[in-house]
């Protein structure tokens, strides 16, 4: 199965940033089980469709299997994708994507989602919306992928050529990026009040150590555009390889090191070994990456720790991972 591109992106139009983005987290979901979230549906598409792109009003409309919680997705057709925010607070991430993908793609040596067109508010629905091409693939998971050292460094390349991208203009790191890209001094509080609850329950010392390791390495580099969410749900895979990165809502100019928090989330042994051979990046960048690894599996953790064991378990694992390369 290949990853393609289904026709060629349209230049977008601007769209004012008319919103501001909070810090979160992005759940996935069963699609079929929830159609009809935030007052969108597939009704709504269809009518959204027929009166700004009524070339494609005869496509079928209906639910992707796997679908974010910071926007609706849809197929439209078998070759393209409608994708619509659910809040006022995610828009900013949809219009920066809108714009910015269509100049980042070029550079970058996998596909990234295609813009097609961008919709208005309409038929009831308040914010901008946008048309994209189908990227076949398969979310990445350890059982799809045939060599997982190859496939970090893979993931490394992307990100590098992704750092060597023209930094022009881009939006700098902060509210809009969930302040990905800046310091990690900002979950400062929040890292600290997870610390306080899981005490006993996690080695909090070392922790400690970790968190105060990552806000002394102040980056003082030149920025650079990041993606801000290189995870396994925003890596696409086919015939067991990465073929497409998806989901650049996060993505904006400045530090790059939460690029790296994939190393403890994903990778291990030889692959995160190959992914550190590969990627680079100085000593203060990895240990800003810990912090933001750190924080992000003690936030979830603190979440989930009574009750859901399993999603314990793996928050924990890079909790450890992390505290004992320190």
């Amino acid at each position: 199965m290949s990853v393609r591109r289904s026709g060629g992106p349209a230049e977008p139009r601007d769209i004012p940033l008319r919103a501001t983005i909070a810090a979160g987290e992005d759940r996935r979901m069963d699609s079929h089980h929830s159609d009809g979230r935030a007052g969108i549906d597939a009704a709504l598409v269809r009518r959204l469709i027929a009166a700004q792109f009524p070339r494609w009003r005869d496509l079928p409309v209906r639910p992707v299997e796997v679908d974010g919680w910071d926007n609706r997705t849809y197929r439209l057709g078998s070759e393209m994708t409608v994708r619509l925010p659910t809040e006022a607070g995610y828009v900013p991430a949809v219009v920066k994507e809108n714009r910015w993908l269509p100049r980042l793609g070029p550079s970058l040596p996998v596909a990234v989602p295609p813009i097609l067109a961008m919709g208005e508010p309409g038929e009831g629905y308040p914010f901008p919306w946008s048309v994209r091409g189908w990227l076949r693939g398969e979310t990445a998971d350890r059982g799809r992928i045939d060599d997982m050292a190859q496939f970090a460094v893979s993931v490394a390349e992307f990100i590098l050529a992704l750092q060597r991208s023209d930094p022009t203009g881009g939006p700098l790191a902060g509210q809009h990026s969930w302040y990905r890209g800046a310091s990690p001094a900002h979950y400062d509080d929040e890292t600290r009040r997870c610390l306080a609850a899981l005490k006993g329950r996690v080695d909090t010392g070392r922790a400690v150590a970790v968190w105060d390791a990552a806000l002394a390495a102040g980056w003082r580099g030149t920025p650079v555009w990041f993606h801000g969410d290189i995870a396994s749900g925003n890596l696409l895979v086919a015939d067991g390889k990465l073929t497409a990165v998806i989901d650049f809502g996060t993505s904006g100019i400045g530090d790059p090191a939460c690029d790296l928090v994939i190393a403890w989330t994903l990778f291990s042994q030889d692959s995160r070994e190959a992914f550190r051979d590969a990627v680079g990046q100085d000593d203060g960048t990895w240990a800003r990456a810990r912090g933001w690894a750190l924080w992000k599996a003690l936030l979830n953790l603190t979440g989930c720790v009574d009750t859901e064991p399993e999603r314990a378990a793996v928050n924990r694992r890079v909790i450890d991972e992390v505290l004992a390369e320190h």
